[in-house]
């Protein structure tokens, strides 16, 4: 995601859920090792003022700035760069040129919910934000929605995200529609299943740039990379690394991503292609799943049952976010 955004020296990155802080280093890594050498007034910014995040959890806080430190990022007795609060509770007011982030799956919130009665809860959360297109509990949804509030006019997200955000009804179809009129979102990246900690999720990469509310539609069109289908990789046995998101950078062209050709994994989707579709859906697939015809082709016996079990364990979450809407 680095690789792909750019970072460039002097500006300011976010993540509102930054967690211990990859995303930062990432980028940090990126700003040191390709803008060659940084004179000392690049260097003093990127110490003090590149770098914002949120975290509530106080462990994982404290070991993002720990880890910030060892990086020559901030102080010990400075003012933190991270802050421990719940980053969609309002709009901060600060507007930056990047956010990169991963927020947190699932619809259970960090922060516990108690009732008059007493009773608690983490699942009622919902935001009540002028600045947000519409209402919903959908926390990945709220966290698109705050990102899109903090980019300047110019900034550029990489936003990981399930697959429900691309195409879930209701509150879904209709931040995805504004996303597509207020944003030029260019790209998104399908990745595979079995390479994120959460049992069950399907995840993907969504790229886009803030514009200037006048108006107008900013997405001309989409461009989809799939690296899912006949795609497979576990968490310990057959990991994704780098070399496998190769061919993907080198599709979405980094130096001019005006500039792409299609392949056979990345494809071009016009902005009324899109719209067009039922509930202006993003969850698209083209190639063929080899494995449905040819069973000499079939993963590896451990990779499909953790595939089965992923399947499984995502169905029984999605019944019993549904038990829970029936009973309220």
């Amino acid at each position: 995601m680095v690789e792909c955004v750019r970072p460039e020296p002097m500006k300011s990155i976010a993540d509102p859920a930054c967690g211990t802080g990859g995303f930062f280093l990432g980028a940090y890594n990126w700003l040191t090792r390709s803008s060659n050498r940084l004179d000392k007034k690049q260097k003093e910014f990127l110490r003090h003022k590149t770098f914002q995040g949120n975290e509530i959890v106080p462990n994982t806080r404290r070991m993002c700035l720990m880890n910030l430190f060892l990086h020559n990022i901030g102080e010990l007795d400075g003012e933190p760069s991270v802050e421990r609060a719940d980053a969609l509770i309002g709009d901060p007011g600060k507007r930056f040129d990047y956010v990169l982030a991963n927020p947190p799956f699932g619809k259970k919130s960090s922060m516990t919910i108690t009732n008059e009665e007493g009773e608690e809860d983490k699942d009622a959360l919902t935001y009540e934000r002028q600045d947000f297109w519409e209402t919903t509990s959908n926390k990945q949804l709220n966290f698109l929605q705050h990102i899109v509030t903090i980019l300047k006019d110019t900034g550029q997200a990489a936003v990981v995200l399930p697959d429900n955000v691309l195409f879930e009804g209701g509150a879904g179809e209709k931040i995805r529609k504004k996303l597509l009129e207020n944003c030029d979102v260019h790209t998104l990246l399908r990745l595979p299943t079995g390479i994120f900690y959460a049992q069950g999720v399907k995840a993907n990469v969504l790229f886009f740039d803030a514009k200037p509310k006048d108006g107008k539609v900013h997405t001309k069109g989409v461009w989809i990379y799939d690296l899912r289908t006949n795609k497979h990789f576990t968490l310990k046995t057959k990991t994704l690394k780098l070399d496998d998101l190769r061919d993907f950078i080198d599709s979405y062209n980094p130096e001019n991503r005006h500039e792409r050709q299609e392949n056979e994994r990345f494809k071009y989707f016009t902005y009324d292609d899109l719209i067009a579709r039922d509930k202006a859906s993003l969850d698209i697939f083209w190639l063929k799943d080899d494995t449905l015809d040819n069973l000499d082709d079939l993963p590896p016996p451990d990779v499909l049952q953790q595939e089965i079990i992923e399947h499984l364990e995502a169905a029984l979450a999605s019944f019993r976010d549904l038990a829970v809407g029936l009973q309220r």
